[in-house]
């Protein structure tokens, strides 16, 4: 039989539909767990008015299918909360969960001075040992946080609750509240246990519940600055914050807040003054985005800062919102000013990428974003999934209204918001919702990813090891982008795989030079020939000359 070659079974592809793809993922389960994940596999359609098809998600993990997800304690406190310079994140539990409370996704920081705390590459821990897990182990903390407060004196101690302190019952919020009591400083604990949720994104919902309850709308200082923002969902990834940063100021934009790449307790306290959020990743704090609202009138927009024309697209969005003319010519011409090497960069490497074709399964937006950079290049999108996703980060916020409240989701507290008698201030009213409108931009408003892929193309949520196994037989894609822990089981088959989680290195990603920095790795990554050697030759044409002394 003729060995295939990589060209061979590139052609071969072009005649397996999504549908067949399906057929082979599910194939081999057993009928109950097929009936399930074939409601969490979809081939996309797009109708016209954007409307795409219903995908199975935020439901629990097969027990027996190796997927990617993480647990509610490392969304809370690893996501949302890890990025945070001067917030002491103490961690309750063995000191197996602390190796996620010391910074492990290459977050980055710039304090702003030698006063300004960044507490960012230590690991705290109560460490807790057999005696305060038959015991209990409110005392261990006690002492714990009297400890970091005699050494570190921070402003603010956050405690992690991890899955034996919600066994044995240990109350991180009343020991909080003692302290808070005791040191005269913001002390404030998260129920985070990891069996808590389906996956990290219910730690998502408790840490932003709890940074707004405990933080937001601590300091009502007006900041500097015409044009006020806060940006939501960006975790400054290998430096991507800073790059976006640089936009903001060059535009003429004052940055509030960001939640919470390279951010500050002060920056949460301070964050309702802003007159506009802006969401990149949608799932991951929404929740901060519809509460401000709520209290304090602040409207919220949908954007994305990955990609060149995403990064211009939204930029523009931000100088319609407020509707001042230089703010507008400031934007043409940071813009101006930036695309041409942008466009000379991705001239170069689309003429080596074009056509190739990838597969994104990664949590928050980024399976999502991500999309933008390789359609530049030409390259095409052939399945994509999130890890951690609700039904609106595929199919739009149009579904919010007829979901059903499962068990799971009632695990996490939906606080009750209601408009602040004295600060709640909407900062547009009637005729401005209805300019922007005009202008074709939604408030509250995103449409998901599922609007913004090709017919045809697969969608997969919690996608497992063997699927990805699967799908890598099927369509043997040109690169796949994914987590740490799928890397090198894909780079074993010889398919080259860009870790989005953390980058693993590179970056920034984001905005105009992040666009060139990728490019330039993708363009690497797919084109490099060292794939085609990791099987030795007597591996590819095995060929028997020797014979058997029996023979």
């Amino acid at each position: 039989m003729a060995t295939l070659t990589p060209e061979d079974l590139g052609s071969l592809v072009l005649d397996i539909g999504a549908d067949e793809a399906k057929k082979e993922l599910v194939g081999k389960y057993p009928t109950k767990v097929a009936r399930k994940r074939a409601k969490q596999i979809v081939a996309n359609q797009v109708e016209p008015d954007l409307t795409v098809p219903e995908i199975q998600s935020n439901v629990r993990t097969v027990p027996g299918l190796i997927s990617q997800r993480g647990c509610t304690y490392a969304g809370c406190k690893g996501v949302v909360l890890g990025p945070t310079r001067d917030i002491l994140n103490l961690t309750h539990g063995p000191i197996g969960c602390g190796f996620y409370s010391w910074l492990t996704r290459r977050n980055q920081t710039r304090p702003k001075g030698p006063e300004d705390h960044n507490f960012m590459t230590y690991c705290f821990s109560t460490d807790m040992q057999d005696e305060q897990i038959i015991f209990g182990g409110e005392k261990k903390l006690k002492q714990a946080i009297q400890e970091a407060y005699d050494i570190f004196k921070p402003k603010a101690i956050g405690i992690f609750a991890t899955c034996p302190v919600g066994l044995i019952g240990d109350d991180v919020h009343a020991v909080a509240r003692e302290m808070k009591e005791k040191l005269g400083i913001n002390v404030f604990g998260f129920s985070c246990e990891g069996y808590k949720g389906v996956s990290q994104s219910a730690g998502h919902h408790i840490a932003n519940n709890g940074v707004f309850t405990h933080i937001v709308g601590l300091d009502d200082t007006e900041p500097a600055g015409e044009f006020k923002i806060n940006m939501l969902g960006e975790y400054n990834i290998g430096g991507d914050a800073f790059e976006i940063e640089r936009l903001f100021e060059d535009i003429g934009v004052t940055l509030v807040s960001s939640f919470s790449g390279n951010s500050s307790y002060d920056q949460f306290a301070n964050s309702h003054t802003a007159d506009l959020n802006l969401i990149m990743c949608h799932r991951s704090i929404n929740y901060v985005a519809e509460m401000m609202e709520k209290k304090f009138g602040i409207p919220w927009l949908k954007v994305n800062f990955i990609g060149a024309g995403a990064t211009a697209k939204s930029l523009r969005k931000i100088a319609t919102y407020f509707e001042n003319p230089e703010l507008t010519a400031k934007v043409e011409e940071v813009v101006a000013r930036e695309l041409p090497a942008v466009e000379a960069v991705r001239e170069e490497v689309k003429s080596r990428c074009a056509g190739k074709r990838a597969m994104l399964f990664v949590g928050g937006s980024r399976a999502h974003h991500y999309q933008e950079l390789f359609r530049e290049i030409g390259m095409e999108i052939i399945a994509a999934g999130y890890e951690f996703a609700h039904r609106d980060d595929y199919e739009g916020r149009r579904v919010l209204p007829n979901l059903k409240v499962d068990a799971d989701s009632r695990n996490i507290e939906e606080l009750q918001v209601e408009a602040d008698p004295a600060r709640f201030r909407p900062r547009l009213d009637a005729a401005g919702i209805a300019r922007l409108e005009q202008e074709g931009i939604k408030l509250s408003e995103y449409q998901g990813m599922m609007a913004d892929m090709k017919n045809g193309a697969l969608v997969i949520d919690d996608i497992s090891q063997y699927e990805t196994e699967k799908l890598i037989e099927i369509y043997r894609p040109d690169i796949i982008c994914a987590g740490i822990k799928e890397k090198f089981a894909v780079q074993k088959s010889g398919i080259p795989m860009k870790q989005l989680h953390s980058y693993d290195s590179g970056g920034p990603y984001a905005g105009f030079q992040g666009a060139i920095n990728f490019w330039r790795e993708i363009d690497r990554l797919v084109n490099s020939k060292v794939w085609k050697y990791l099987q030795a030759p007597w591996q590819e044409h095995p060929e028997l000359a020797a014979k058997y002394v029996w023979e």
